[in-house]
């Protein structure tokens, strides 16, 4: 092959994108009966991701415009424009029936409105780390409820980092998939945009100075419907020595919406668990979305990752 034969075929592939984005959304404008869609979903703090969506039933082109998007926070999750672009190119390639790779066609039927200074368009000193890994799963979110595709996943990656000043450790959490029309949600698996592994619990505990006490599916976390979103996990560390532990996380407060009847997925929690001298018993303490805490031998920390959104009225006892 030659370089002009490569890059022709570079460009084939782009266009073969681009052709199944504007195919899906005008048979979406036929099916749906409109060619203007809309949905708000918030982050844990109220700032509200307003997307209206307004599709050419005739090229395909549509206008993804973000007014009404809250303003840029103190906070650390302000998403910069790239994260939304990034967001929007996952969840049309995930609208699209056909087998085709994620690519930048699939963004050339797309023109967007992201508002100056917004929760999504940020000043340049706006603090972004959590816009990433947090906002991204909002306005997939967003996207995918306004296409009245599924219901929400856990809409978080659950960011836990704990160390000293030895060595620093870094893991994101599963939780509950959406449902939709035809499957049921997937429990404990990251959802959206990320795609990491866990460390395996014998590897955690031989190399770092942790105890994992529990791992497991968090029963009963996901939304009730036809069908039911997938739950979201439990995982319980305990460190052998004092160390600063960090989570980074959302869903804390609102809920992962269910779809066309289906119930919400139950919020996610982080607890502190100080023992209290009784039995072996222990004291929760809430730490919010968001902490960074001092974590002293002998205490724990225990994650309750958020469940997926049903899809559907659940069945009537007469029915089930």
């Amino acid at each position: 092959y030659s370089l002009p034969v490569v890059q022709a075929y570079m460009a084939f592939i782009q266009k073969n994108a681009e052709i199944a984005v504007r195919q899906m959304l005008k048979e979406f404008c036929k099916s749906h009966g409109s060619c203007v869609v809309s949905a708000t979903d918030y982050m844990d703090d109220g700032s509200p991701i307003t997307l209206r969506i307004t599709i050419s039933p005739d090229s395909g082109n549509a206008l993804f415009d973000f007014t009404g998007t809250g303003p840029q926070v103190l906070a650390n999750h302000n998403a910069p424009p790239a994260v939304t672009y990034s967001a929007v190119i996952y969840a049309l390639r995930s609208l699209v029936d056909s087998d085709i790779p994620l690519n930048q066609g699939c963004l050339q039927p797309i023109s967007f409105i992201i508002p100056e200074h917004s929760l999504l368009n940020p000043s340049a000193d706006a603090a972004v780390v959590g816009g990433n890994v947090l906002t991204s799963q909002r306005v997939v979110d967003v996207v995918l409820k306004a296409f009245q595709a599924c219901a929400a996943s856990q809409g978080c990656m659950n960011n836990l980092t704990f160390g000293d000043n030895q060595f620093g450790y870094y893991e994101t959490i599963a939780g509950g998939a959406g449902a939709g029309p035809t499957w049921k949600g997937v429990s404990g698996i990251h959802t959206h945009c990320t795609n990491t592994r866990i460390t395996d619990p014998e590897i955690l505990e031989r190399r770092y100075p942790v105890l994992l006490h529990q791992f497991g599916i968090r029963s009963s976390s996901g939304g009730c419907g036809l069908n039911p979103g997938g739950d979201g996990v439990v995982r319980e560390l305990e460190p052998l020595r004092e160390l600063t532990m960090s989570i980074l996380s959302e869903r804390r407060v609102l809920a992962p919406y269910g779809m066309n009847g289906g119930l919400p997925g139950k919020t996610g929690r982080n607890l502190l668990l100080r023992p209290s001298g009784e039995n072996g018993k222990f004291l929760e303490v809430s730490i919010g979305g968001r902490c960074t805490t001092q974590i002293k031998a002998g205490e724990r920390l225990r994650i309750e990752s958020p469940g997926g959104g049903g899809y559907g009225a659940p069945p009537s006892e007469d029915e089930k």
